[in-house]
């Protein structure tokens, strides 16, 4: 039986990708220190190919 009390789950949407952002810019600062800006340049390039796949298969 449905509880007509129960409230909507909150939005986390905002909350998640603003982690997102977090944790690549660290993992970007960590690959730069460690072995320069070709990796995080090629890292960065990779997913944006990977995203541009992502939003393409999805496309209708």
């Amino acid at each position: 039986m449905p509880d007509p009390h129960r409230q909507s789950a909150p939005d986390f949407t905002t909350a998640a990708l603003t982690m997102l952002g977090v944790n690549l810019i660290w993992i970007f600062v960590t690959l730069w220190v460690i072995w320069g800006f070709l990796p995080v340049l090629l890292l960065a390039l990779c997913l944006n190919h990977a995203i541009t796949r992502l939003k393409a298969r999805r496309a209708p």
